[in-house]
């Protein structure tokens, strides 16, 4: 039987054959992930269960990195709790302040995931990893404790939606406007428990980066998973790096789809997401007079180092707004450093940018950037619902690393060759 991508790793991980749509499956688990959000409500449960310990201390994976380094006397006792468990365990995976990151840039730098593999974590953007050709998704933290324990989980095998997209990227436009793009196009719940696979040309086009941001942002339409097929790209980025024995799969010619999205993005421009939905994208040209009051260039979804070139290189020679506050977060250590090496981080500095260590921050509300009732923010982040960072009553817009760094220049939504 013909199998999509997603189908096919499922299989796998089933010890089945074939796995169709609707269908509950019993899979072994390549890797289990927590936060110092999620990890402390699973690692509960896990001592409930009554096992001696973990199924395997080199696939259990825990990140502090959402609060962290600790913002209060709460974060610090939440991030206590999963430093212990890591002793107690002798977890290989255990990542502290100075040598962590934000959980989604870290695991691919450092090769903890790879093609083929099957992923749980208890972050609804786990589904990031696909952009390797993994199927990742998100669970709850009991899910996350029995997996702890069992190395086992179950799912219902997702329907699939293939996005094609045609055309050559034009410049400043990059994965992050190809996901807000399709996301305006079919909704939040366009994808509900489906599988995003991501192809055509303008995919295979984007680098590593591009493909992880992607994915990262399936979860916003609902979905599952998101996935772009693995080629020579893929295989550059995970050869060195990959821990483990890796496997490329692709969906069969024939494979079976709910629908079948085809966009020609040859002429796209960056887009914007307004509040209060990922949903509500438009062309930045088409984005109006909107002032803002902060940018946050960083997050799961745009921290990694293409991210923070594209930004740089919009900034050069050119001075934050006087009325903006612009804040940039490097998604793991390494990316800080090579930005250092690269020169980015003093330019971030002297264009009046605060550079923080890696941390989620104020992606969720958490901190180093909370709004005030009134403010509006423009972030490269990924969710832009009521009060996400801060005040019920701010805004939060969404948009593309280029489009943030104009925009702190210029003190209000903008192009990025309005200031070339």
């Amino acid at each position: 039987m013909s199998m999509t991508i997603t189908e096919k790793i499922l299989a796998a991980h089933a010890g089945a054959e074939t796995v169709e749509p609707g269908q509950l499956v019993n899979v072994k688990v390549d890797l289990a992930l927590g936060n110092d959000i999620t990890a402390p409500v699973a690692i509960r449960e896990f001592e409930r269960i009554g096992v001696e310990t973990v199924w395997d201390r080199d696939r259990v994976v825990l990140v502090p990195d959402h609060f962290v380094p600790n913002k209060d006397i709460k974060s610090a006792e939440q991030a206590l709790q999963l430093r212990e468990f890591a002793r107690k365990h002798n977890l290989t995976n255990y990542f502290e302040v100075g040598r962590m990151g934000i959980e989604h840039c870290l695991l691919p730098e450092q090769g903890l995931v790879g093609p083929g593999d099957l992923v749980i974590g208890a972050d609804s953007h786990t589904c990031t990893y696909g952009g390797l050709g993994a199927f990742s998704t998100g669970v709850g933290s009991t899910d996350l404790a029995a997996a702890m324990a069992l190395g086992e989980t179950w799912l219902k095998v997702p329907e699939s939606i293939k996005f094609v997209y045609h055309g050559e990227l034009p410049r400043w436009v990059s994965g992050k406007d190809l996901i807000l793009y399709t996301i305006g196009q079919i909704g939040v719940d366009g994808a509900l428990y489906m599988a995003m696979e991501f192809t055509g040309p303008a995919v295979e086009g984007l680098s590593m980066d591009g493909r992880l941001t992607m994915a990262n942002m399936a979860v916003e339409a609902g979905a599952k998973n998101g996935i772009v097929p693995p080629d020579e790209i893929t295989r550059r980025y995970v050869e060195g790096r990959a821990k483990r024995p890796y496997t490329f799969y692709s969906s069969d010619p024939d494979a079976r789809y709910t629908k079948v999205y085809e966009f020609d993005v040859s002429k796209l421009e960056p887009q914007v997401a307004f509040p209060h939905l990922p949903e509500n994208t438009r062309p930045v040209s088409e984005a109006g007079d909107v002032a803002i009051h902060q940018v946050v260039i960083g997050s799961c979804t745009n921290g990694r180092m293409d991210d923070l070139r594209i930004a740089a290189e919009v900034l050069k020679g050119h001075k934050v707004n006087d009325n903006i506050r612009l804040i940039v977060i490097p998604g793991t250590q390494d990316i800080y450093l090579q930005a250092m090496k690269e020169g980015i981080v003093e330019q971030f500095i002297n264009a009046g940018a605060a550079v923080s260590t890696p941390t989620c921050g104020p992606c969720l509300g958490g901190y180093m950037g909370i709004l005030a009732k009134g403010e509006r923010s423009l972030a490269t982040t990924n969710r832009n619902f009521v009060g996400r960072m801060g005040s019920p009553e701010s805004e939060v817009y969404l948009c593309n690393p280029a489009v943030a760094a104009a925009s702190a220049v210029l003190g209000r939504i903008a192009a990025p060759w309005e200031v070339e």
